[in-house]
């Protein structure tokens, strides 16, 4: 991409040979301390009502946590029931069904609660959700639905305002029937409906395409990963100089919320998230997939920079346009142009914004496509420092 000087102070230096060296880096694991900037760290602490020091213990924790979440998952066998971050003791806790696969879990250093039902009888009941709605269109007043390791079910949030809609009573009646009865719980909420973020033409550090504004994702070799509402097949794109970046090579929504468009014309990638002089500009490292309860910041173009944490995975989102499956929920706060920005983990990329409800004065919460099925959908490699 072509680079704002004030947006990207001291680029050069943090990219050294990476620009120079042309051929792809394959995405690596999280490292035992993320390479965070100072910057980064503040704004992090600020967000998450931590001190600086709590901020960067709980990075090298999370790391420790993201490191060993397959090997622990392994060790869980078929009695594995999730797994997330606690951060009141620093710990990736992992659900399990059976005591006998207690030993083998905490040996690798993470702490194991019993639960009653697998992560595959979850992933099971909310399929089967899905597909009643990709049959029968959810109603308006059913938000999203989700699996939660935490409570060990499938939770499906209703508007409190809808809760007695003839529409809504029967998609949950359907929702809890068969072998979905036990698993799946209703939460009720007081939060408007979820939106998308995309945006008309405003000021910031954008890009623009068919009257649209949204925020670049990640670079990858050859372009760069967006969101998918933000996509219309063949259009030209335009960055925050109005000058042409390249074009829309293909997208998705509903279902899924991706895209990616190919950079030329004197545009260039990067293994950079911007920090909006707020924060030091972060450098892409991998794309290691953080546990639920681990922190993480954001960055787009209409709101800057917001951090936050992971409150759920596998999650539908029930848009006006369609539901949005598979689908990670934060508490990090967005606003319409946000869509398509990144979502990273000290230095790993995690995904790209997809929609939310409230804003950055009063808070609210924004769901992201995770990134690494979006590289595999398109063959595509992210590009890494």
């Amino acid at each position: 991409m072509r680079l704002r000087t004030a947006a990207m102070v001291g680029i050069t230096a943090l990219l050294g040979a990476v620009i120079t060296g042309a051929g792809p880096v394959a995405a690596t694991a999280a490292s035992a301390a993320p390479a965070a900037p100072d910057a980064v760290v503040t704004a992090m602490a600020h967000d998450l009502g931590l001190t600086k020091s709590a901020a960067v213990q709980r990075l090298r924790l999370e790391a420790d946590a993201t490191r060993i979440a397959p090997t622990a998952e392994q060790a869980a066998g078929a009695s594995f029931g999730g797994s997330w971050f606690d951060a009141a003791d620093g710990k990736l806790v992992v659900a399990v069904t059976t005591a006998a696969a207690t030993p083998a879990v905490e040996r690798t250093g993470a702490r194991t609660t019993l639960v009653a039902h697998t992560s595959r009888t979850l992933d099971t009941a909310k399929a089967r959700i899905d597909a009643q709605a990709k049959q029968h269109t959810a109603p308006a007043g059913v938000s999203a639905w989700r699996v939660d390791p935490r409570t060990n079910s499938v939770v499906i949030d209703v508007r409190a305002d809808a809760a007695a809609d003839p529409a809504v009573r029967t998609f949950l009646t359907t929702a809890q029937r068969g072998d979905t009865a036990g698993v799946v719980t209703v939460h009720r909420t007081a939060t408007p409906a979820p939106t998308t973020l995309s945006a008309g033409t405003v000021g910031g550090d954008p890009y623009y395409s068919h009257g649209i504004r949204c925020s670049i994702g990640f670079s990858v070799y050859g372009g760069f990963i967006s969101a998918g509402h933000c996509a219309q097949a063949g259009s030209a794109v335009y960055g925050w100089d109005n000058s042409y970046i390249g074009n829309f090579q293909a997208g998705t929504f509903p279902g899924n919320d991706y895209s990616w468009v190919n950079v030329g014309s004197g545009w260039w990638t990067v293994p950079v998230v911007l920090g909006w002089g707020a924060t030091s500009d972060v450098l892409v490292r991998g794309s290691a997939e953080a546990p639920v309860g681990a922190s993480v910041c954001r960055s787009g173009s209409t709101t800057h920079w917001h951090c936050g944490t992971i409150l759920g995975k596998n999650q539908t989102v029930n848009y006006s346009q369609g539901s949005v499956y598979n689908l990670t929920r934060t508490n990090v706060c967005a606003e319409p142009g946000d869509s398509g920005g990144s979502f990273v983990t000290g230095d790993q990329a995690q995904g790209v914004t997809s929609g939310g409800w409230g804003n950055c004065g009063s808070g609210g919460e924004t769901w992201f496509q995770p990134v690494n099925p979006i590289l595999s959908t398109y063959h595509l490699t992210l590009h890494t420092a």
